[in-house]
């Protein structure tokens, strides 16, 4: 089971995406701004992070910024924004813009974890959740 870490100042749109990704088989965490994804992720093993941009303490990018630097830097990173201009594109994995449908959401997670595992995908065991 993945292991994702979402990061959302917004508890509804937080709790909405642990619901879903629940539903389809990832395991996900929430931390409720910046500083705590940050700490989180430091303290946690994580094959995903899910970041929103516009935060009031840390924003998206710095959480970016941090986990590039890490002694984990491919962890991959979806950016989640209601404006997605404000993304550095180039520290972002994917971006899903706000409001986003079902369906993008679990293309854009599959497709990054995908992309991000390739020497686990000729592995007998791994798939992509169904």
């Amino acid at each position: 089971m993945h292991n994702i870490l979402i990061i959302d100042d917004e508890q509804i749109v937080s709790d909405v995406l642990q619901r879903i990704l629940l539903r389809f088989g990832y395991h996900a965490e929430i931390a409720p701004g910046g500083h705590e994804g940050i700490r989180m992720f430091d303290a946690g093993l994580f094959d995903l992070v899910i970041t929103d941009i516009k935060m009031p303490d840390i924003d998206g990018n710095d959480v970016a910024k941090h986990i590039r630097n890490s002694n984990r830097p491919f962890t991959p990173i979806i950016g989640i924004s209601g404006t997605p201009w404000l993304l550095e594109d180039n520290k972002f994995d994917d971006i899903i813009p706000k409001p986003f449908s079902l369906q993008s959401l679990l293309n854009i997670v599959e497709n990054v974890m995908y992309r991000a595992a390739p020497s686990q995908k000729d592995s007998y065991d791994w798939a992509p959740p169904a």
